[in-house]
């Protein structure tokens, strides 16, 4: 367990919070609903995470993104992934410039538009797996290799990635390493009723509604450090690797939760790697001081199982034939394994 927080930290911690209200009411200028979504993206940029968004066309993914990236004071851009696309179009390229005084030919590097802070890869899984690759270095080692220089990224460097989930003709699906670097995989949802009613006013009129600053980008760097020193009890610590290693089908617990794994592992090829487990309570001390608490409680950790956690289980043939889904076996793990120690 780490030592308490410093007072000048812990105003910090104040001003977060009220800083997240202010961002949300900002977003609510622009974005209807969404607020789990919106609390989760906010999560994974104060945790150095990135952010994997499933959902169908039309929902305001880009939308979501850019206003956010808007009250956060980043630099934002946007890549539109294709099937032709290639990784110089992401990274930036060598280029040959002459100086018309002398007529010599001098080399220098054009940068990509992943050169930002805030980049949403849309539709990521439609480019080939070669073109993803010069993405996922970004993102893992934040700097990127061109011919024989690495250049580094400005932090702070957040990727929200979509992938559409109802068309999967013509795509290159990411391979489970390379989805192992999202920190959190979102759904994202359709509005209800009401929501619904408030976009067609919203965008059928003459109105149009605009987001403010409300952070700055070296605030989110300080906000960032401060994530790792929020206080984690031993037991919140062990909860969260128990957790994670309940999803490894060769590790069945010899406990009394052991029967209700087995019918659990059933479905599983390959559980979680200790990735998980870091990204669980990362997110949970982010989830905390976002809720202008000092300390981790079980519930910050459960809370931010499902999107932490349903991109890294790999589900075997019973599951496709049985109909169970990830976030069904997470369910139940969550029901399974005790917040203590037995």
């Amino acid at each position: 367990m780490t030592g308490p927080i410093p007072n000048d930290d812990a105003d910090a911690i104040n001003r977060l919070r009220e800083a997240r209200e202010k961002v949300k009411r900002e977003l609510a200028k622009v974005v209807v609903g969404q607020e789990e979504i919106i609390d989760s993206l906010m999560i994974g940029l104060l945790c150095k995470g990135h952010i994997l968004l499933h959902g169908v066309p039309g929902l305001g993914k880009t939308l979501m993104a850019r206003t956010l990236a808007t009250t956060l004071d980043m630099e934002f851009r946007r890549i539109q992934f294709t099937p032709d696309l290639m990784p110089a179009d992401i990274t930036g390229t060598d280029v040959i410039d002459e100086d018309p005084a002398t007529g010599k030919h001098n080399v220098s590097f054009m940068q990509g538009p992943v050169f930002t802070n805030f980049l949403l890869a849309d539709e990521l899984n439609r480019t080939p797996p070669k073109t993803q690759a010069a993405l996922l270095q970004a993102m893992q080692e934040g700097e990127v290799s061109v011919g024989r220089e690495t250049y580094k990224l400005r932090p702070p460097f957040f990727v929200v990635a979509t992938q559409n989930p109802i068309e999967m003709e013509g795509t290159y699906p990411l391979p489970e390493a390379q989805l192992d670097r999202f920190m959190f995989t979102l759904k994202v949802r359709y509005p209800t009723i009401d929501e619904e009613v408030q976009i067609i006013k919203g965008t059928t009129s003459t109105t149009t509604a605009s987001a403010s600053s409300v952070i700055s980008a070296e605030e989110v760097l300080r906000l960032q450090q401060l994530v790792r020193g929020v206080p984690i009890a031993d037991s919140v610590v062990r909860y969260a690797a128990r957790l994670v290693a309940a999803t490894r089908p060769e590790l069945i617990a010899k406990q009394a939760q052991g029967k209700a794994l087995e019918a659990i592992h059933r479905y599983l090829a390959y559980g979680a790697s200790p990735r998980a487990s870091q990204f669980l309570a990362l997110g949970a001390k982010a989830r905390a001081i976002l809720a202008g608490r000092f300390h981790v409680d079980f519930d910050d950790v459960q809370s931010v199982a499902h999107p932490v956690l349903r991109h890294r289980l790999v589900l075997n043939f019973h599951a496709r034939a049985d109909n169970v889904d990830s976030d069904t076996l997470i369910s139940r793990l969550l029901e399974t394994i005790p917040e203590e120690e037995r």
